[in-house]
């Protein structure tokens, strides 16, 4: 049997206002080890709010949070930090490198938030590279780069710690769609080699790529019943209203 590594039991998240916002209603979720989980809601569901709590980016208003078996509601901010560090691989949108850095060094950057030695960091960074398929490309900085391989590199930088999730933020929103392909096949690898995925999305595509799918409405989490990966060409009403919402040009949140 399989350890739970996020655990959410009656999360909830407010946010004081007038009257106040209650952008996270009582919560509970498992994410096992080797899950491979979506999580999909049109804009202004909650998503956004979802995502801080899972990356410690934000507290619970009440509830409790579980990483790793880790109770991290009472944790103070140097705690939370160093779990961010050591145990969630974040994968952005917009890929976040700096620009007058190589890949090598970005992803060697990582480190310096988790505490790791620093013998050997170059050659673990490089690994890294190497496993997302640029070991070609360890010392080219990222204006030479595209945008397919400067994600590549932010895949690579969140795996140098080893982390039990990697929790990705619209990770092909800035990309085409055969370069977005590549990467989701990329994500499918590592969910074989044992990683713990969740995948915040507002592509329906995408969130069909993973076992699980999770949708947030109005700040209510539910879980979806995927078809088998062979149907995915099946589309529920929940999936119409997604791609509306997208073909209209709205923002998700």
């Amino acid at each position: 049997m399989t350890s739970p590594v996020v655990e959410l039991e009656g999360v909830t998240r407010t946010f004081d206002s007038t009257p106040p916002v209650e952008a996270l209603k009582s919560t509970n979720l498992t994410i096992s080890s080797g899950d491979y989980v979506s999580i999909v809601g049109p804009s202004g569901s909650g998503k956004s709010t979802l995502l801080n709590v899972l990356g410690l980016l934000d507290s619970p208003t009440e509830g409790v949070y579980r990483l790793d078996g880790t109770d991290t509601s009472q944790l103070g901010e140097r705690r939370r930090a160093g779990l961010r560090a050591t145990r969630i691989g974040f994968v952005f949108q917009s890929f976040h490198l700096l620009s007058h850095r190589t890949a090598t060094e970005n992803v060697m950057l990582a480190e310096l938030y988790g505490g790791r030695d620093r013998k050997n960091r170059k050659a673990r960074a490089q690994e890294s590279l190497e496993k997302v398929g640029l070991g070609h490309r360890l010392d080219a900085f990222p204006p030479t780069m595209s945008g397919g391989e400067r994600q590549r590199v932010a895949i690579a930088r969140a795996l140098t710690a080893e982390p039990s999730l990697l929790l990705a933020d619209e990770p092909t929103g800035n990309l085409d769609t055969v370069t977005s392909e590549a990467i989701l096949e990329l994500f499918d690898e590592l969910h074989r080699s044992g990683l713990t995925i969740a995948v915040i999305t507002h592509d329906v595509d995408v969130s069909l790529r993973a076992q699980r799918r999770v949708r947030i409405r109005d700040g209510v989490v539910t879980e979806d019943t995927l078809p088998a990966k062979a149907d995915t060409g099946q589309r529920s009403e929940w999936d119409a209203l997604m791609e509306r919402e997208s073909a209209t040009g709205d923002e998700l949140e």
